[in-house]
């Protein structure tokens, strides 16, 4: 019996198409190492949260929500350097791909440092007080604190695109242990200073956006001086002819990226504004947990936008075919598990956070519905993300984007935050069954028109 097992579990990694078969070793390795996170991730919270303020921390939380939008600048370079890149190898062009890369470092370098100018520059004259809804009298360091987070992400603007890197190479799962090793680090220091210093949001914030930044930056170091030395970015190697083109193919990624913006990052600014930070902190922690869900999903799926590129680049439908109904059968596994979490999720933030802080069940079943449609839609973005067939995905995240904000404050005012996180569940489950469609015909080699661009 044992011996079956071990044979069967062995033989899952050794036999299989050659795609398949990268992609289910870098998805075991993922589990491991992004289970590992997801525990660290866990028991920062409560850490973080008992070191200062649960409105301390939702000011955190809405801060790094809005520099996080920044990313955005990045005008789709990041996703059209993953579809080039992968493209690039599949076919053989090394050097090709090592000026994909250096022509990214270099694009992303240069937005940075005119944006941290621009930042600078506009920090002084922002009202952080207004847009974070702190009294007047409390945060007197505010300006030092937006000051730091804003320096601290424009040079992981440049220094992250190492993650995108090893997954274009079917390496997901290094850049998931570049995470793990920032969480750790993380989780030794505040649980350090939490027993010998009283909370502190500047200290905390100079923790938690400078140890992933300086994680990233070594990281970087070390592979392009290794495993990663034959596409390590040059000067030489850069040429902005292929940031034309990493823009033609990045551009639509852009305005995507600007929709998604508006669908993700927004939630806790209108939490901000209508109940206050202190809810904020009651929204991320359910979304702490049921993320335990999109996390291992997004395990699973990582691997396989690179893997798609590969496969559509020679032409192997029926890869995409196969691959796409297991993704499907996977979904329905998850779905399952969300709803047994809903279940205990109670009895699961009383033992996780004790009685500080009180979830309402209906904030939990909002939730729980919002990563079931989100994880659906999802499988179906990375074919078509893959693939580059995302014309139909620009237009309706446009129009959710542009409905997103209206709608869930008109929600939110009415029910509070299950009602905020509804808004996104609407456009979620509608895109979901659209983009479904689309990659049954694609698969199927099926597609016309708008349902093929």
């Amino acid at each position: 019996m044992v011996t079956a097992i071990r044979n069967r579990f062995i033989s899952f990694f050794i036999n299989g198409h050659e795609r398949t078969l990268i992609a289910k070793k870098n998805i075991a390795i993922s589990f491991l190492v992004k289970g590992g996170g997801i525990l660290i991730s866990l028991t920062l919270v409560p850490l973080t949260i008992n070191y200062v303020t649960p409105a301390q921390y939702g000011i955190w939380l809405t801060i790094s929500s809005i520099i996080g939008w920044l990313t955005f600048f990045d005008i789709g370079l990041s996703n059209g350097l993953r579809n080039k890149l992968a493209y690039s190898l599949a076919t053989g062009k090394i050097e090709e791909a090592k000026s994909y890369i250096s022509t990214t470092y270099a694009v992303l370098s240069i937005v940075s440092g005119l944006l941290f100018c621009l930042l600078f520059i506009a920090n002084p004259f922002i009202n952080w007080h207004s847009v974070l809804n702190i009294p007047i009298n409390e945060l007197n360091d505010i300006q030092s604190i937006t000051l730091i987070v804003i320096g601290c992400f424009c040079v992981q603007f440049v220094i992250q695109t190492i993650t995108i890197v090893l997954t274009a190479i079917h390496q997901s799962a290094k850049a998931s242990l570049i995470s793990l090793l920032s969480q750790c680090v993380v989780l030794i220091i505040i649980f350090s200073i939490s027993k010998h210093q009283n909370g502190s949001l500047l200290t905390l914030v100079f923790v938690l956006a400078g140890v992933p930044l300086l994680t990233l930056l070594a990281s970087t170091i070390y592979l392009y001086r290794n495993s990663l030395k034959h596409i390590a970015p040059t000067l030489r190697s850069v040429n902005f002819d292929y940031g034309k083109d990493l823009l033609k193919t990045g551009s639509i990624f852009f305005v995507i990226q600007i929709g998604a913006l508006v669908l993700f990052q927004t939630d806790n600014i209108i939490i901000t504004q209508i109940l206050g930070p202190g809810h904020v902190t009651t929204f991320n922690v359910t979304y702490k947990l049921f993320s335990v869900i999109t996390m291992g999903f997004t395990i699973i799926i990582t691997p396989l936008w690179s893997a798609f590129t590969d496969a559509y680049a020679k032409n192997d439908f029926k890869w995409i075919d196969n691959s796409l109904k297991r993704m499907r059968k996977i979904w329905l596994g998850f779905a399952i598990l969300t709803v047994i979490i809903l279940g205990f999720s109670q009895q699961i933030f009383t033992f996780w956070l004790g009685k500080g802080i009180t979830v309402p069940l209906s904030l939990s079943i909002a939730m729980a519905v919002y990563v079931i449609a989100f994880t659906w839609q999802t499988m179906h973005v990375f074919l078509l993300n893959g693939i580059g067939k995302v014309r139909l995905q620009l237009i309706l995240v446009t129009l959710s984007a542009l409905l997103n904000v209206p709608l869930a404050i008109f929600l939110g005012r009415l029910y509070g935050l299950p009602g905020i996180i509804s808004a996104n569940t609407i456009f979620f489950i509608g895109m979901g069954i659209v983009f479904s469609i689309q990659c049954n015909l694609i698969s199927k080699q099926e597609a016309t028109k708008i349902w093929n661009r």
